[in-house]
């Protein structure tokens, strides 16, 4: 993983999906000693004193032929997380775009599993997230005590937040822990407040990403999410994945039809058909911002 000897200037990518902002770094040929500490990591990801990023997104050599390159994500605050559904994306146009793989048709292999981003012809990206898991001890969620009922194939459990009314919340792993909770306007949802109280909660032992979603229509929904690392972002891939599998789960979502989410940075389109062996697949976009190096 790491080079004996020091390299001192380190090449790098900006890109985004939807607002969600990274740096990517090609390390198949190994990275310097200490890149990956997390306090490098959080001054990388500053946004005043380092590049600036919401996660660093590493492009690896695949052990095996079951892929073509390992996928690793890490949060601002320096710790590996298991998936980043609008980094799947930018990961993919920029092995296609660096020349690192013909394309359109990826495998990478990531702490959750195997994903396939396509890129499309117009510079989108698909990727098939695999299916959900619907369970609190998927995210691991303990439930114990807590007031709990069943809306179609979705368990709520309820919590109540200091100086926040109690809530019903969902439990949907993509690979990584989400809870979608409803809201009747994203605008005015205290998302950095009830976010950041679950980030310590002793029921959430691996922390968790929130998601507060407003159904609009059948295949229309907004959403913003309170990321465990990041700290509210301006889209979140599997975020979307898994309000978009808690509203088709509930039927409050069509199954089966591309719903449109609409964050804050732009529109990502969702579609899983409700079987819970079924894969979960996204449509959006992924933008080259800038290439440039970092001197250590």
């Amino acid at each position: 993983m790491h080079n004996s000897k020091m390299t001192t200037r380190i090449p790098f990518t900006k890109m985004q999906g939807a607002g969600n902002d990274f740096i990517v770094f090609d390390a198949r040929g190994g990275l310097p000693d200490g890149l990956l500490r997390p306090e490098r990591i959080r001054r990388l990801s500053d946004r005043r004193f380092g590049i600036g990023a919401d996660q660093i997104l590493l492009v690896e050599n695949s052990p095996s032929d079951q892929a073509d390159f390992v996928y690793r994500i890490f949060n601002a605050d320096g710790q590996e997380v298991e998936q980043c559904g609008n980094g799947a994306r930018c990961f993919a146009r920029y092995v296609v775009d660096q020349g690192l793989i013909k394309g359109p048709a990826i495998r990478v292999l990531t702490k959750a599993g195997l994903i396939r981003p396509v890129v499309e012809a117009n510079g989108e990206v698909t990727v098939d997230m695999g299916p959900p898991q619907l369970t609190a001890q998927s995210l691991p969620f303990e439930t114990q005590g807590l007031r709990s009922q069943s809306v179609g194939s979705q368990p709520l459990y309820e919590l109540g937040a200091p100086q926040d009314q109690p809530r019903w919340f969902g439990p949907v792993s993509m690979g990584n822990p989400h809870l979608v909770t409803w809201v009747q306007d994203t605008q005015t949802a205290p998302v950095a407040d009830v976010g950041q109280w679950l980030q310590s909660h002793d029921r959430l032992p691996n922390r968790v990403n929130v998601g507060f979603g407003q159904i609009q229509s059948p295949t229309a929904m907004r959403l913003r999410v309170f990321e465990r690392g990041a700290g509210e972002t301006l889209a979140c891939g599997t975020g979307a994945c898994a309000a978009v599998v808690s509203g088709v789960a509930q039927g409050l979502l069509a199954a089966g039809q591309p719903v449109a989410v609409q964050t804050a940075g732009g529109q990502l389109t969702i579609r899983w058909s409700g079987d819970p062996n079924d894969s979960v697949w996204m449509t959006g976009p992924a933008t080259t911002v800038f290439e440039g190096e970092i001197q250590l």
